[in-house]
């Protein structure tokens, strides 16, 4: 039996990302993503004008007509999110956490992706995979991939993407648009990466809070690791401390970028202390004029 506060918490969440997929996302959506799959559909006899590219010269021989291939837009997809369950996601300094925010993504996400008759399945990891729900179409389904996100309890405390993606390789095999929700912070990736790239088209949604590079100078501060439970106490008063933290978090980032940039992986920084509309939106409109 589901608790009845989860179940308030996935109807507040559909209200919510619905609402905002059918005022302004969906279409963002749709441009980038819908007709991206190319399918054969017949051979026809060559007219003034074709692209001669399209000419299939094995039916052209056989015939001594020119021919042309004619392809249509694949009009299904399917999406996988992949969302990271390691103990980092309970950070978050202002109005929730990292963890809650990707939930509210993947939520946009599903809905947009339903709304334009597509498929959604679920691979929740930590440094195992933990949970996988088989893509499929309509608002049901995507209402039990939210109550998998808020209702799983995690079983790892620490973060293997490499294996997830892994898993991923092996389970879906027909192409999909993969979102990865995740801090990145991780056991090597990058080849699992990179194999999963060539097949997927995959989108890195990188969530980090602010303070988890750059903290405020309040004195004597004990730190622990989500992840390894390791503790420390630092005097965060001191600029040396202070500049030394920001740039150890800004060359982890710097490495992940060019992971990143060596799968050709396209990235969006959202943080639980901001909006996160505006940089999907900004990411798919950049994303839109590429095509």
């Amino acid at each position: 039996m589901i608790p009845r506060e989860i179940l308030r918490k996935v109807r507040r969440i559909e209200i919510t990302t619905r609402g905002l997929v059918d005022q302004v996302f969906s279409g963002e959506y749709h441009s980038v993503f819908k007709g991206r799959g190319i399918n054969f559909a017949e051979v026809r006899e060559y007219d003034y004008g074709d692209d001669i590219r399209t000419i299939d010269w094995n039916v052209t021989a056989r015939t001594g007509t020119p021919h042309v291939k004619i392809f249509e837009e694949e009009r299904e997809l399917t999406v996988m999110l992949l969302v990271d369950v390691s103990a980092s996601g309970d950070f978050g300094t202002r109005e929730r956490m990292k963890g809650d925010l990707a939930v509210e993504v993947c939520s946009l996400l599903a809905f947009s992706a339903i709304k334009n008759n597509d498929k959604v399945g679920l691979i929740i990891f930590s440094d195992r995979v933990e949970k996988f729900v088989p893509p499929r179409k309509g608002r049901r389904h995507v209402l039990r991939v939210l109550r998998e996100m808020l209702y799983h309890e995690p079983a790892g405390r620490t973060t293997d993407l490499g294996a997830a993606l892994e898993y991923l390789s092996r389970i879906i095999r027909r192409r999909a648009v993969v979102f990865v929700v995740s801090d990145f912070v991780s056991k090597p990736f990058e080849k699992a990466l990179g194999v999963a790239g060539r097949r997927h088209d995959i989108v890195a949604l990188r969530v980090r809070d602010r303070r988890e590079s750059e903290l405020p100078s309040i004195g004597l501060v004990e730190l622990e690791d989500a992840e390894t439970g390791e503790r420390l106490v630092v005097d965060t008063s001191n600029r040396d401390f202070r500049a030394a933290f920001a740039s150890r978090g800004e060359e982890a980032r710097a490495g992940q970028d060019r992971t990143f940039r060596r799968s050709k992986v396209d990235v969006v920084d959202l943080s639980p202390g901001r909006p996160y509309l505006r940089p999907l939106m900004r990411f798919f409109e950049e994303r839109g004029r590429r095509i």
